[in-house]
């Protein structure tokens, strides 16, 4: 199905009468807002500690009641957003947003999008991105969000994506903004998906409308909108060109300085992101890493410009590699997105995403733990990440190098990503909660490859002993028969040794070996770096300088 066709199939009626309006350029009444006003943030009303914030008066319906300085928010964003003021849009974005968020609806919704659309012209693009930033909200408040709001802010999503792929949306948004759009996007359909499957809490009339939404949060229409916001912006092309020198999308952090939009460009490239972590969700750990391709994790690009989306996408794209038994990658990406972490969080400590930042800090510590418990390689670790490991992490590697299956099982449970069931329930079937099922499937499917691998470590640590010994004598020395070591050093082949992306063969071990009748020859695989050379060279270059310097005369 293409981008062109899926929006019918799977969105709602989408209301856009402002479709074909060019976003930015016109169409609204720019001068109704006034002439100069001091930043948003300046405003009396807001630095005052919301003076004016009022309760509504009884009977009143609090969606529709929009304090003052909910008007200057809004009126101020449309305008900063018309005038494509990035700068102004990030900080109303990620501060005042927060700050109105956290200080007047922490336990209730923000106005309606009715409620504020006649401050902003009614303008339909607009009011699409307000009632993405509500649902957001929405998601996090205490109280989870009903079944209506899920189906309601499905249908704004549809709808703001296809006035981004088929209108002329002309505007500068922060990128920040742009990978929360596609985060959140991934999320909610996360969220659904376990909130479906939790049948046997569901009420009749939550069954009544679940059996009506067979279409809503569908995965072939998450997976095809992200897939079109890729197709449409043509970014992987545009990656293409940049490595001959011809585009400049990584070097501007994708905005546009020559007045045009970043909007579908950048929601292309975090929707490969997206494509990801969709299919890490669903266990489909190759067609994950086949779509982030395009990005090249070794070399700075726009993912780097939001710390969401860095640690996201190392996050992913080492799990992915860990379940790949392509450990070596996993254990290179880990280590460096935790040393960024250790480095930089400082720095986020104000951020909405410093809570999730430490979270994912903490899980990919575990799954650090875990790769290097199944194939050490600690050459390739920093020293500050290696000596959290050795502070926190000593007594559970020692555990799972001794095939202790219980603490597989827990690091694993912590660290994972919440799997999901995408397939709708039959409802006519006994309800049961089904939500843990892809988990527990996963869980089983990890700790199989860890069975496999139980001799492993016994074998290393014997094989780096010696550099020739019989099958005999280390069957002996391990305490099993023959045949069951032979299987083990064929099974030691073959799980270090995986295929990479591009079809090649690699491996993972530190030692290597092979077998002639029954004699294992052990090849030493670590390079000796010898400082020898290097000293003497420069032993001779110092003693040249001070024959020189003592040819010199003083005056």
């Amino acid at each position: 199905m293409s981008y062109n066709d899926y929006g019918r199939d799977y969105g709602r009626d989408s209301r856009d009468g402002g479709r074909d309006r060019d976003y930015g350029r016109g169409g609204g009444r720019m001068e109704d807002v006034g002439g100069y006003e001091p930043d948003y943030d300046d405003r009396p009303e807001f630095r005052d500690g919301f003076r004016d914030l009022v309760p509504p008066e009884p009977g009143h319906d609090p969606a529709s009641y929009v304090p003052d300085v909910v008007k200057t928010f809004v009126v101020y964003l449309y305008r900063h957003i018309r005038e494509k003021n990035v700068y102004e849009i990030h900080q109303m974005y990620e501060g005042s947003f927060q700050k109105l968020s956290e200080r007047m609806f922490q336990k209730t919704h923000w106005p309606s999008v009715e409620a504020i659309a006649q401050y902003v012209d009614n303008d339909h693009v607009f009011c699409l991105l307000y009632k993405e930033m509500w649902f957001r909200h929405a998601y996090a408040l205490p109280n989870p969000p009903t079944l209506e709001e899920r189906c309601e802010s499905w249908d704004n999503y549809c709808n703001l994506f296809q006035v981004i792929l088929h209108g002329n949306v002309n505007m500068q948004l922060p990128n920040q903004w742009l990978w929360d759009m596609v985060d959140e996007f991934i999320y909610q359909f996360q969220s659904f998906c376990q909130y479906r499957a939790k049948l046997k809490t569901k009420t009749d009339r939550e069954l009544s409308l679940l059996r009506q939404c067979d279409e809503v949060w569908n995965v072939y229409g998450v997976l095809n909108y992200l897939q079109a916001l890729i197709d449409k912006s043509m970014i992987i092309q545009i990656l293409e060109e940049e490595k001959d020198g011809t585009v400049t999308f990584t070097a501007t952090d994708g905005y546009d300085y020559h007045g045009g939009t970043n909007v579908l460009k950048v929601l292309g490239y975090f929707s490969i992101v997206g494509l990801l972590r969709v299919h890490c969700l669903l266990g489909d750990y190759h067609s994950g890493l086949k779509a982030l391709a395009p990005i090249d994790i070794n070399a700075p690009g726009v993912y780097n410009t939001v710390i969401g989306c860095q640690v996201t996408t190392m996050y992913y794209f080492g799990f992915a590699n860990m379940m790949l038994r392509r450990y070596v990658d996993a254990i290179r990406a880990f280590n460096s997105v935790l040393l960024y972490i250790h480095k930089t969080k400082q720095f986020h400590q104000r951020s909405p995403q410093y809570e999730q930042i430490l979270k994912k800090n903490e899980q990919m510590y575990d799954l650090l733990a875990i790769c290097l418990s199944l194939c050490p390689q600690g050459k390739l670790i920093e020293e500050n990440v290696n000596n959290y490991l050795r502070e926190k992490y000593a007594d559970k590697m020692l555990r799972m190098q001794r095939s202790d299956e219980a603490q597989f099982d827990e690091l694993f449970t912590h660290a994972c990503p919440k799997f999901i069931t995408p397939s709708p329930p039959n409802f006519d079937e006994p309800l049961v909660n089904y939500n843990q099922d892809a988990y527990r499937l996963q869980l089983r499917l990890f700790l199989s490859e860890v069975r496999q691998q139980q001799l492993l470590s016994s074998i290393r640590s014997f094989l780096k002993l010696y550099t020739t010994i019989s099958i005999t004598k280390l069957a002996s020395f391990m305490d099993i028969d023959e045949p069951t070591l032979r299987m083990a050093l064929l099974t030691y082949k073959h799980k270090t040794h995986v295929i990479d992306t591009d079809g090649s063969v690699l491996s993972n071990a530190d030692v290597e070996f092979y077998i002639d009748d029954d004699m294992i020859h052990v090849a030493d695989s670590k390079e000796t770096r010898r400082f020898g050379d290097y000293f003497i060279r420069h032993i001779l270059r110092f003693e040249d300088i001070i024959t020189d310097l003592e040819q010199v005369q003083i005056e």
